[in-house]
């Protein structure tokens, strides 16, 4: 099963690539703030940024990325989360999202516990994200991620390159983002816990995302 998964994948990944560099060159770039700008203050979460890696910023490539830490505030016990938004603003010439099914193992987390969920927040849609526990030694930590693009979120890889090749027929488009959240489970914490504040803390995030992933 994993050798026919990475087969397609190839193939989608190879037929995606040939397709929109086959596309005319100029294509449709509207205008967004940087994630740098995104808020540092989200309700009790204050955010605090942390430096990607030369070498992971390398494999990343032409991008606009954030990396940050918010703590609760409002909770001298609450784990942190890590908020992960990478920003591909044309896939055309190579430079492409990485899932981060693929980036953990290589980080050393193996995943303990793979599933899919619908989040549904006020006045928005509900929308599927991946949900993963990941663990390295006596670490744990519960992982949510999903591919956001043009004002509409998909969990799978696939979905998100179908997507990514009609949005470039239809609106000269090929801009798109990968949105991660990630805590760690405390001692004796209970993946059901941490998913609890991984929806709160989600809830947060999602209504304030257009301004720099545009519609």
């Amino acid at each position: 099963m994993s050798h026919w998964r990475f087969t397609v994948t190839a193939i989608l990944l190879a037929g995606t690539a040939i397709f929109l560099q086959g596309r005319k060159p100029v294509e449709t770039l509207p205008p967004r703030q940087s994630l740098a700008q995104f808020p540092r203050q989200l309700g009790a979460w204050a955010g605090t940024d942390v430096t990607i890696a030369p070498d992971v910023r390398e494999v990343l490539g032409g991008g606009d990325f954030l990396l940050r830490t918010y703590t609760d505030q409002g909770s001298s016990t609450s784990p942190d989360v890590d908020l992960f938004v990478a920003y591909i603003p044309s896939q055309r010439e190579g430079d492409t999202l990485h899932s981060p099914k693929n980036c953990l193992p290589g980080a050393g987390w193996s995943p303990v516990e793979s599933s899919q969920l619908s989040i549904s927040l006020p006045g928005q849609p509900a929308f599927p994200i991946n949900r993963y526990v990941i663990a390295k030694g006596d670490e744990r930590q519960l992982v949510f991620y999903w591919y956001w693009a043009h004002g509409r979120a998909v969990a799978s890889e696939y979905w998100a390159k179908f997507y990514l090749i009609t949005d470039s027929i239809r609106l000269n488009r090929s801009d798109g983002a990968l949105v991660r959240v990630a805590t760690p489970l405390s001692e004796a914490e209970s993946p059901q816990k941490a998913e609890q504040r991984l929806l709160e803390f989600t809830g947060n995030i999602v209504p304030l995302l257009d301004p720099y992933v545009p519609r």
